[in-house]
């Protein structure tokens, strides 16, 4: 009766916020701004990729050079960056303050500050930087002259030694510089109304108001469509002009550098991006499915993927309502800081991962070539019009469609706040399986599907096995590799509740759980009495087996042979448990935290994984009885364990002995000659406090060089805080992620 109540209400608000939002003006978008990811390059080729961190409710800066990733100071709160030949510049939330920033050093320089006139549309071109001070819509230069420029702008864009921006009077261009390109871009867009612009190193290209693709300059090349509206974003370097694609968010590169750049090779191919930005001869995307970011082109060093943490799409704002929607998962994303308003010329690109797709009824318009003349100019406006309001009544489905599932996901978490899994699950109907758990249908598999997947599940695929049954390696229909988790059938009513509540606390919690350092589920199977699990597959293992099996204790694994890689592998670990702890609403305790659950893609990214132990918290407490304790012997924290008190704090103690294991690569629980069966912890902790560090490390790895002796002694101080007997004596995840990062920075 309610679904019924529900299919007829919604249609009547859609139509009346329809017929509203069809009649607000459509903003232009500055192509040629800044965005939430920005490269600066040199001459020596060192390429530097920053972003704004999505998931904390700081939205600092963090940065990639040379393999590392380090937060720039100050980490406060920013809404855009954007890179030049040697530095980066960002704006604060709210436009008050400019900083940029050698990235030789990365030490912060402010080049403007004030709470009357704040910036916004910040643009770095080569060697200087520009931006737009509001309420005046004046354009503010740093390291060149404006030569006398006073036009009020909608939108601005830099390349090599010039600036141009779009009139807001009339949408006209208007270019300034040092450099002679100036002159010939403001000639030779003429008359040209502009609806969007950016910038490259010789050229610039634009859409015009009619939709079409406009490039003119020095290098920019044949453009690749006459077909109107057909790019969502744009970013230019120095031979080439790459655009995302609005109808599927894929990219296009073209122009002098498009041989080169056209390699878009597997890691770049039908990927969907939410923004991209270009350096001279490489460009790099935010994609739409994760929110990472993927580098490619002849400028950039091997490998694509570039692990930064979770970027943010657009600036984190406290507006409650936006024209074009909310950001799906907003909240998550800004960790409670604000929403992120989605970009109204992108709303046919598909959703991310973080919330259900659009209903399978969503229109997506067509749009055909338009000609010259006056009738067709007619046909353009009113096109124009269609296109406009079949994209706002999409966006106001979706966002009608994720607010009544996000309304239906949270009324199931607040009955499971502050409860154990136990309790959750056993709140569901037994006999109805699923059903009422809020996740997409394209996660369910059937039985049949993982059996092909896997050749019937034929034991020269088995990769592992644990508490809840089998892991077997599979390739999906669409080719996509995965680790196919099958709970073993149990006959025993007590141990078939236990498989049940573990089974359903992974799909319930994962599910919502979307972050670089958490392994993700890509779906599960619930038929009779089966129950399967699907995850990404994880190329390289656990930790534990590059530190305990048998073929590694001789050589030891060549993957983990230096103590940059082990300190770089304990951050990736601290930033999932991290996200669990202080960003995921409610708060998640893992309660399993072991190295047997840390598994390595094929990157050697760290990601935390098995959730079947976990509990959902409520914010507002600092600890909670969980029932009887769980976990594995050596890592379970003994104050849960004696006292039955489950905190934060027990997650902390079990990534403490994990930092015990890479410092010495001994196990958990080991056999000394002497006194038998010994703990970790135990062992070494009198050695780590009375300095003798040096006699504790992993002979496999050797003696750390003379750049890595401060960083080894604080890797192992810190583990030796986090197995403190009393979890008031332990650190907090963020102080020892903080800790990790200043032991990376240390080894560079």
């Amino acid at each position: 009766m309610k679904i019924k109540k529900r299919s007829n209400l919604y249609p009547t608000v859609l139509i009346n916020l329809f017929v509203v939002l069809i009649s607000l003006p459509r903003p232009a978008i500055g192509y040629g701004a800044a965005s939430t990811i920005a490269v600066s390059y040199a001459a020596n080729s060192t390429a530097v990729v920053c972003g704004i961190s999505a998931g904390e409710v700081k939205q600092g800066i963090q940065c990639y050079k040379n393999g590392q990733i380090f937060r720039v100071e100050p980490y406060i709160s920013y809404e855009s960056i954007s890179g030049g030949l040697g530095f980066f510049c960002g704006l604060n939330s709210g436009g008050s303050v400019l900083l940029c920033w050698e990235t030789n050093a990365f030490l912060a320089k402010r080049l403007y500050y004030s709470r009357e006139k704040r910036l916004r549309g910040l643009t770095v071109g080569n060697s200087h930087v520009c931006a737009i001070e509001e309420p005046t819509g004046l354009a503010s230069c740093w390291r060149f002259k404006k030569s006398g420029v006073e036009q009020k702008f909608e939108t601005i864009t830099s390349g090599g030694g010039f600036s141009c921006g779009i009139v807001k009077s009339n949408g006209s261009v208007l270019c300034w510089g040092t450099s002679g390109i100036a002159g010939e871009l403001q000639r030779q867009f003429g008359n040209a109304k502009m609806e969007s612009l950016a910038a490259g190193e010789f050229h610039a290209c634009g859409m015009a108001k009619n939709g079409s693709l406009v490039c003119k300059g020095r290098n920019g090349g044949d453009v690749p469509f006459r077909s109107a509206f057909v790019f969502a974003d744009l970013a230019l370097g120095a031979n080439h002009s790459c655009g995302i694609l609005r109808n599927n968010g894929s990219v296009l590169c073209w122009g002098g550098g498009s041989e080169r750049l056209r390699f878009l090779d597997s890691a770049v191919k039908n990927v969907s991006f939410e923004s991209i930005v270009s350096g001279l001869d490489f460009a790099c995307g935010l994609t739409t499915k994760n929110l990472s970011v993927i580098c490619w082109g002849p400028g950039w060093p091997k490998g694509n993927v570039v692990p930064l943490p979770t970027i943010i799409p657009g600036p984190c704002t406290q507006a409650s309502t936006c024209s074009c929607g909310i950001y799906p998962n907003s909240d998550t994303i800004c960790a409670g800081s604000g929403n992120i308003c989605k970009s109204c010329d992108v709303l046919e690109l598909p959703f991310p991962t973080l919330l259900p797709p659009l209903p399978h009824s969503a229109p997506k318009p067509r749009l055909h070539p338009v000609s010259s003349s006056s009738k067709a100019q007619i046909r353009r406006f009113w096109g124009f019009v269609i296109f406009g309001s079949l994209g706002a009544f999409a966006g106001l489905c979706a966002l009608a469609y994720c607010t009544w599932r996000g309304f239906s996901s949270t009324m199931e978490s607040s009955r499971q706040a502050g409860g154990t899994v136990e309790n959750a699950s056993s709140s569901m109907n037994e006999s109805s399986g699923l059903k009422h758990v809020e996740i997409a249908e394209k996660m369910r598999f059937s039985v049949s599907e993982l059996a092909a997947a896997t050749g019937n599940f034929a034991m020269e695929n088995k990769i592992g096995s644990g508490s809840f049954g089998t892991v077997y390696k599979g390739r999906l229909g669409n080719g996509c590799e995965v680790a196919i988790k099958r709970g073993e059938i149990v006959s025993r009513k007590k141990k078939f509740r236990e498989k049940e509540n573990a089974f359903r606390s992974e799909i319930m919690l994962l599910s919502r759980l979307h972050h670089r350092h958490l392994v993700e589920l890509v779906g599960f199977c619930h038929e009779d009495e089966e129950r399967l699990l699907v995850y990404e597959f994880m190329s390289n293992g656990s930790l534990y087996d590059h530190l305990h099996n048998k073929a590694n204790l001789e050589k030891g694994s060549e993957k983990l042979n230096s103590w940059k890689t082990r300190i770089k592998l304990a951050l990736d670990a601290a930033r999932g448990i991290e996200y669990l702890h202080n960003y995921a609403v409610p708060p998640i305790i893992h309660r399993d935290i072991k190295s047997s659950n840390i598994l390595l893609d094929e990157n050697m990214t760290a990601k935390v994984s098995d959730f079947g132990l976990s509990l959902i918290t409520a914010d507002s407490e600092d600890s909670m009885s969980s029932g009887k304790a769980v976990g594995t012997v050596g890592y379970i924290d003994p104050e849960y364990y004696v006292l039955n008190i489950l905190t934060s704090k027990s997650d902390v103690y079990g990534l403490g002995v994990v930092l015990l294991e890479l410092l010495s690569g001994k196990k958990a629980v080991f056999r000394d000659e002497e006194s038998g069966p010994t703990g970790i912890v135990e062992h070494l902790r009198p050695m780590i406090s009375a300095g003798e560090i040096s006699t504790i490390l992993d002979q496999r790895v050797g003696l750390p060089k003379e750049n890595e002796v401060e960083s080894v002694e604080l890797l192992a101080y810190t583990a030796m805080h986090c197995v403190s007997l009393e979890g008031r004596d332990r650190p907090s995840i963020s102080d020892i992620v903080a800790n990790l990062e200043k032991a990376l920075f240390l080894c560079q």
